[in-house]
């Protein structure tokens, strides 16, 4: 039987999760968090991301799910686009490994619904997310959610949040090719 305001939501780190989840639960919403992230470089920095959305997880009650750490299947998804440029091709397919991931997870645990962090961040282009993230649901037969969480002063909103918490921001997407 699925919980029609269960929403499982893929999150790359605390900060990118601190203002989707207030606006999620506004909306009527009761978000899972799924932590899948094998583009995160090093692992230590994955680790870290991951204490973080722990830790804001746990104050504010919010169910979170971490995959263990696998550089090697985001590697496999990037080989050849290693010297694409931030925003073109690796990224998409980045997106859309991470979201199927999440959609095949949320479709085992009767979750109809996914969305993700990924849209609070200026530097990511929401429409690629959006594409990426229904083409993966197609596969589960579910629906992926369209928030553009940087709306609305999203972005500035969730910067504001987690400053407040204490939490640790990263200068980098993730991968060791948007460290240049």
């Amino acid at each position: 039987m699925q919980n029609k305001n269960k929403i499982l939501i893929h999150a790359c780190c605390g900060v990118c999760f601190s203002y989707p989840l207030i606006l999620l639960r506004e909306m009527g919403y009761e978000p899972v968090v799924y932590f899948i992230n094998p583009n995160i470089y090093p692992k230590e920095e994955f680790e870290r991301r991951y204490l973080e959305l722990e830790k804001y997880c746990s104050v504010n009650s919010v169910e979170l799910i971490k995959e263990e750490y696998n550089h090697n299947e985001f590697l496999k998804t990037a080989k050849g686009l290693e010297d694409a440029p931030e925003k073109g091709a690796r990224c998409k397919k980045c997106f859309y490994l991470r979201l199927e991931k999440t959609a095949e997870l949320a479709k085992k645990m009767n979750i109809d619904k996914i969305t993700t962090t990924l849209s609070v961040s200026p530097h990511k282009i929401s429409k690629d997310i959006f594409e990426m993230g229904k083409l993966a649901c197609e596969k589960f037969e579910i629906q992926f959610m369209e928030f553009n969480f940087k709306k609305k002063d999203g972005f500035k909103k969730t910067s504001k949040i987690a400053y407040d918490f204490g939490m640790y921001r990263q200068k980098y997407c993730g991968c060791e090719f948007s460290l240049r």
